[in-house]
Parts: structure tokens; sequence; C-alpha cells
């Protein structure tokens, strides 16, 4: 237990003086893409740093949406600089978020369901990696949400990262390539995420009504790995 107070003060206090930092350097108060842009053009070579800083912070805590912090990067580092800026501090969000939920609730969310195949430690990486993949190529999950919920399943910390960068790449590049120009139709963004969500929820399932099918073998070979 202490061990876990421990983590949540350092992070707490890690995020607090992160936003702190930010606020002295004179974060804009509106944080739309062009104002950021021109924010982080303005303080030199220390501006790359502080937009993934603002990633970070994005991702871990949430209440900046990721994909408009894309477009800022392309629009004050370009397409290729802008995607490796963005991509590199979501990733480290990610993976701080993962960690966060695995030393702080998976035990404890293990112990409540016990039998959960998602949760147990034998369970099917392949079937993980590919969920976090498929999550991470919609812009409709949250970001946060997806990152703390793969902390408290048995997915590999390596697995989750790869499926989170592969994942991400594409809207990443696409949001920095565009900027603020870029927008999703709201209706078909809904319906893409309903129907992955479908997906998620029939193809488990599924496999456990046909343990014998080629998929289900499939997803299962790595299963004690």
């Amino acid at each position: 237990m202490a061990l876990r107070i421990a983590v949540v003060v350092l992070v707490i206090s890690a995020l607090a003086g992160a936003w702190w930092l930010l606020q002295i350097l004179g974060l804009p108060a509106k944080l739309s893409p062009d104002v950021l842009a021109s924010w982080l053009q303005s303080q030199g070579v220390v501006g790359p740093l502080l937009l993934m800083l603002l990633m970070v912070i994005a991702v871990v805590v949430g209440p900046i949406p990721t994909l408009p912090v894309s477009a800022t990067a392309g629009l004050a580092f370009g397409v290729f600089a802008g995607t490796a800026i963005a991509a590199t501090g979501a990733l480290i969000g990610a993976m701080a978020a993962f960690w966060i939920a695995r030393c702080l609730g998976r035990e404890a969310i293990c112990r409540r369901f016990p039998d959960n195949p998602v949760l147990a430690r034998d369970g099917s990486q392949r079937f993980l990696t590919l969920t976090i993949l498929i999550t991470r190529l919609v812009p409709v999950f949250s970001f946060a949400l997806i990152s703390y919920a793969a902390g408290v399943t048995s997915i590999h910390a390596w697995r989750f990262a790869i499926a989170t960068f592969v994942g991400m790449l594409p809207m990443t590049v696409v949001f920095a390539g565009l900027g603020n120009t870029f927008s999703l139709n709201p209706a078909l963004t809904v319906a893409a995420g309903l129907g992955i969500l479908a997906v998620m929820v029939w193809l488990p399932w599924s496999l456990s009504r046909n343990p014998q099918s080629r998929l289900t073998r499939w997803l299962q070979l790595d299963r004690y790995r």
C-alpha cells in the first residue's frame, strides 16, 4: 500500500510540475493548433520538448485531445518532424499510463475478476495485441482510457508499445500533415467506433463457441508465452 501511495504522489507531483512549467513559459489559454504552433515556434530549440511534454500530459491526464496536439506538431515543425515529435510524446504518455494502471490496479482487478480471459496471466497475447492495434487505428476511443485499460490486462508491455505506435502512426501523420484543416465526420467516427466495439464483443464469444476453429487456435498459439 505504501508503494502504491508513493507512486500516486510521484505521478501527481510530476504532472503538476510539468503543467506548472508550461504555464511559467506562457502556454496559451486557447489550445487551438494555430495558437499553440505559434507559441511553440517562439520557444526555440525547446519547442519540440515542450510539445512532447504537452502530449504526455494529454495522454496521462486526458484534459487535452491528442489529435489536435498532433495537428499542432505538423503546423509548428512540419509533417515528418512533427509526426516524430507527436508520436514520441504519445508513446511516452501511453507507456506511463500503462504502468500506472499495472502498478496500481492490475492485482485488484484480477482478484475481482479471476476467471476473465482478458485479465488472466495466460491470456492470448495475440488477441490483446490486435485489440490494442485496432483501437489505435480509429481515433474514436480515448487514447488515455485505452492505455489505462491495457495496463490491467495481461498484455506484455513491449507488445502494447508496438501496437500503440503502429496503430496511432497513420492518423498522427494525417493530422500532422493537414493540421487543423482536417476534421472527422462525427457520424462516420461514431459508426466506426460502434462497429469495432461490436466486433470486440462478438469475437471472444464466437471463439469460445468454436474452440477448434483455425482462428481460435492461431490466437492461442502464444497463450503461454
